[in-house]
């Protein structure tokens, strides 16, 4: 069955009625699991239509789940979902078909496996390339243990393409376990898959077919080797799993997939169908909505191919994020300068480092969350030899549905510590592209962290010069000075207009503008520092740290992200919760207020 478009009605699903659990699935002949993988895709299509979220991938595995469910022994025996968003039918099977409704919203269903949700996620995969290496523990730990269960990761949508994934394999074959990694091969991550090992493994399809295949890659690494196996075939992939489950020691199954299987458009078009929006019902008296503002990487998209254009030396870096951190257009206009090293942060960041010893000016496009994966190549790499090497750090600050797993609040605690690494919080799209132009010029390490999301306008049409280290105060007020960090400043400001308080824009957490902060603290009762980022080891501790080193006794009121793990909602809700919000700013302020004036 072909689906054209998203089902707005819910589908009648009289099979997937009766599955609702695994327990209930595996009393199914194997001869009506064709009909059920049929309404799972419909399910699957109409709930991500009411929510919004990845589907491409979990269409893809569709038959591959029910076959995983039918033969193992759930939750006993260990599933691993690598990368995490392959997962939605495993929900669907697995007790939380009704919950689906609820996905990415507050309350609701996380959209990547989570332990504390169901004793069916087995471990929490927001993060690509880490289930071979933790089913290989699960896989000891049953052994040590004496317990007789399989262990399985499924491993696909380009997260075999990291190194971490072939640290496990190496390991896995010296440990002997009952293991069996499960390649979903769909020939995609987010784009196509990039590298050596998507050519080899699209040569060994090809040699399968021909029946020449005599050893691979795989079996070299001391792995049982089967298929490749057609993973939307159950007279095919049931057999194949069967075989595999029987065997000991580490057994490797190699499952061919089609991304947005069944789904004609993202059949054709795998990269733009990767995740869905919400489908809103349209209003007969819907009028013209105003043009979308740009997002913040957008902007950066549009810096990168501006400065390229003027300087051939400039080379851009993504570790499998040309869409998502809008590489696109430099992409095509300048491949050969264009480096996507696949799901492989920690090469992405020495590469940009080699890049820069041999004379190139590397610009290394990462999300916050995966550049934490980069850390010891930032610090020992880049930072130590004091390379050339710009960091665009996209999605910093909470990222809303993804939730906590991808939300970039770390990264102003981890980099501030280095020696000499310039760490830069623009506020708005001016300031963006300024402090871009900024990073790239400096002669040494620098990073630039802005959200996700649409770009905030500038705060006035002439743009203030941008200078390192330097502030701007935005308006003179009294009892209080606001000093923001980065994107929060709408809020910010409108706090300070409320109540009559200063509002500095503080533009850069090192180098801080340690004579602003001095400023402010002797014309001012209280310094209240905001920021989208952790409030320990932040721009606030930056300035707490500053303060108590120069003998400043003006109190500081640190705001931000709390210290606990952030559930995914939107991101409005998210930042209201943290009271990030201007009322939650303004109420904050008022709190240690009343209670300086008490004490």
């Amino acid at each position: 069955m072909l689906f054209h478009q998203i089902p707005t009605q819910r589908p009648a699903t009289p099979l997937l009625d009766q599955a609702n659990e695994p327990s209930a699935l595996r009393r199914l002949s194997r001869s009506q699991l064709p009909q059920l993988a049929r309404e799972l895709r419909a399910f699957l299509l109409y709930s991500v239509g009411q929510t919004g979220g990845h589907f491409g991938a979990g269409l893809g595995v569709v038959e591959l789940t029910i076959a995983l469910h039918y033969l193992l022994h759930t939750p006993d025996d260990d599933l691993i979902w690598d990368v995490g968003h392959q997962s939605y039918p495993h929900k669907i099977l697995t007790g939380r078909r009704e919950q689906m409704l609820s996905m990415r919203q507050a309350g609701g269903l996380s959209p990547f496996p989570k332990r504390s949700e169901s004793p069916f996620d087995t471990f929490g995969t927001g993060h690509s390339s880490t289930s071979i290496s933790a089913a290989l523990g699960m896989a000891l730990a049953h052994r040590l243990q004496g317990r007789d269960r399989h262990s399985i990761a499924v491993i696909g949508d380009g997260a075999m393409t990291a190194g971490m994934a072939f640290e496990a394999l190496n390991h896995a074959a010296h440990t002997g376990a009952n293991l069996l990694v499960i390649l979903n091969d769909n020939d995609m991550s987010i784009s196509r898959n990039e590298g050596g090992l998507a050519s080899y493994l699209a040569r060994n399809l090809k040699q399968k077919a021909e029946g020449t295949v005599t050893s691979t890659l795989f079996e070299a690494l001391d792995f049982h080797y089967s298929g490749p196996v057609d993973g939307h075939d159950f007279s095919l992939l049931l057999p194949a799993l069967e075989q595999a489950l029987q065997r000991s020691g580490p057994q490797f199954l190699h499952v061919i997939t089609r991304k947005g299987k069944s789904f004609a458009p993202a059949e054709a078009d795998p990269v733009g169908y990767h995740a869905l929006t919400k489908i809103d019902p349209v209003s007969p008296h819907a009028t013209a909505s105003a043009p979308k503002r740009p997002k913040y990487c957008n902007v950066f998209g549009r810096w990168l191919c501006a400065t390229a254009a003027v300087d051939d030396r400039l080379t851009g870096i993504t570790p499998a994020m040309r869409e998502g951190s809008d590489l696109v257009a430099f992409a095509a206009r300048y491949p050969e300068r264009y480096f996507d090293v696949a799901i492989a942060e920690q090469h992405a960041a020495t590469l940009a480092a080699g890049l820069a010893c041999g004379g190139m000016k590397p610009v290394l496009a990462i999300y916050s969350t995966f550049l934490q994966r980069a850390y010891d190549q930032v610090v020992h790499d880049i930072a130590t030899q004091q390379l050339d090497v710009l960091i665009a750090i996209d999605r910093a600050g909470l990222v809303g549905e993804d939730g906590a797993t991808h939300a970039g609040c770390f990264d102003i605690a981890y980099l501030r510590c280095l020696p000499e690494m310039v760490v830069m919080t623009p506020a708005d799209e001016q300031e963006l592209d300024a402090m871009l132009t900024l990073g790239y010029q400096h002669p040494g390490p620098a990073a630039v962290r802005y959200p996700r999301g649409s770009a905030a306008l500038p705060q006035a049409k002439v743009p203030t010069p941008v200078t390192l280290g330097n502030s701007r105060t935005l308006r003179a007020g009294k009892q209080v000075a606001l000093l923001n960090f980065g994107p929060l400043l709408a809020a910010t400001q409108q706090v300070a207009e409320t109540n009559d308080y200063t509002l500095v824009d503080m533009r850069f957490v090192k180098p801080l503008d340690t004579a602003v902060i001095n400023r402010m603290a002797a014309a001012h009762d209280l310094l209240v520092t905001v920021e989208d980022h952790a409030r320990q080891g932040g721009a606030g501790s930056a300035v707490v740290e500053y303060a108590q080193d120069a003998g400043l006794t003006t109190p500081v009121l640190r705001l931000g992200i709390p210290d606990y793990w952030i559930a995914h909602a939107g991101r409005d809700e998210q930042l209201a919760e943290c009271g990030l919000n201007a009322a939650g700013i303004e109420a904050s302020i008022r709190q240690r207020l009343q209670g300086d004036t008490e004490g």
